[in-house]
């Protein structure tokens, strides 16, 4: 199915991102799924990870999403996450130590998030 789809991505602080793409691909809870224009609606919740917009053929944005809530209807994709960065911006060496330091607590949310932190920076 040709045609673009609305994409909103709004953390607490701000819109981050606002704009009619071919296909965004998320981070579900139940795995990575992707969503094109006649996507049959859906709520879903996301993992911490990368949130991946394509348009023209390529990946223009690749978002760092640290969980958070997608609905998505047939024309539109909003995404409202719990902390959202470029991936462009992560600070390399400090999601490692906070690697580190979670590695050797007992959080396992905190594990995930920081596990998750350092693969994006690796992709």
């Amino acid at each position: 199915m040709a045609g673009k789809i609305t994409f909103e991505l709004v953390s607490p602080e701000r819109l981050v991102l606002s704009k009619s793409v071919d296909m965004v691909i998320m981070p579900g809870s139940e795995g990575e799924f992707g969503v094109l224009v006649g996507h049959a609606p859906i709520l879903a919740t996301l993992d911490p990870g990368v949130v991946a917009v394509h348009d023209g053929g390529q990946i223009i944005d690749r978002i760092f999403v640290a969980g958070g809530f997608a609905e998505v209807t047939a024309e539109r994709c909003v995404v409202l996450a719990e902390d959202a960065t470029p991936v462009k911006n992560i600070d390399v060496v400090a999601a490692a130590s906070a690697l580190r330091e979670a590695e050797a607590g007992t959080d396992q949310a905190a594990l995930k998030l920081a596990r998750a932190r350092v693969a994006a920076t690796q992709r």
